[in-house]
């Protein structure tokens, strides 16, 4: 499955994570598509309104799944404050799954409130 990861601030807008959203679909490889959205349980209701538009299931991730991911970009804020490098990174692999890897590192909405990763598991 291909899993769309989301981070956000709390005042984030459904512009800013649809933003974020199409920038990292967009250095997605030719031919790949998101087949589900994902985002920290405590995120979550943020997302609902993204995923109900695009038609696409919703997948909460845990505070114990994002902590101690390993991911490619590295925030000291997220460290301390998520206990991984991405929160965006850490939530598309742990969603994904088994064999999980990322597609596309985080990307940042022009507003900077919401972050978006692609990543991929093993099973479709």
């Amino acid at each position: 499955m291909i899993v769309a990861g989301f981070g956000c601030r709390t005042v984030t807008t459904s512009a800013a994570l649809h933003a974020a959203l199409e920038g990292a679909r967009r250095a997605l490889p030719g031919g790949m598509t998101v087949g589900a959205l994902a985002a920290p349980a405590d995120r979550r209701a943020q997302l609902v309104p993204l995923a109900h538009a695009l038609a696409l299931p919703l997948l909460s991730v845990g505070a114990a799944e994002v902590r101690g991911q390993t991911t490619k970009t590295i925030s000291s804020r997220c460290l301390a404050v998520r206990g991984c490098g991405s929160v965006a990174e850490a939530v598309a692999l742990a969603a994904a799954g088994a064999g999980g890897r990322l597609l596309v590192t985080r990307h940042i909405s022009p507003d900077r409130t919401a972050t978006c990763a692609i990543a991929q598991g093993e099973n479709p």
